[in-house]
């Protein structure tokens, strides 16, 4: 499932260039993308169950990251579901990084 249209990849671009990529992340295509791989993924960590473990949700994760692939951005087979623990691990310069927002995704 691809949601890029060349209106959103334009928009996207442009929030990239912007620097205000997490502004992506409010839009109804990305939330509609999380809800599918949520449901797809069974809510569990993806990176855990390769392990042979059990982790909950805690966020939708691109592979390819949407600065650099923003045409990837609304592909579902580019997201899968990780707990914080691996999304940090992913993520380590996030780690001491100030949230620049808050919803329920961080919850």
């Amino acid at each position: 499932m691809d949601l890029m249209k060349p209106e959103l990849l334009r928009k996207l671009n442009k929030l990239i260039e912007d620097d205000e990529v997490q502004k992506f992340y409010t839009w109804k295509e990305y939330r509609f993308l999380r809800s599918k791989a949520k449901i797809r993924d069974n809510n569990e960590c993806q990176m855990c169950k390769r392990e042979g473990k059990h982790g909950q949700y805690g966020a939708c994760h691109h592979k390819e990251e949407v600065r650099e692939k923003p045409e990837l951005a609304l592909t579902l087979s580019n997201v899968e579901i990780l707990c914080k623990y691996h999304h940090n691990i992913v993520h380590p310069e996030k780690l001491n990084a100030t949230p620049v927002f808050m919803n329920e995704e961080w919850f």
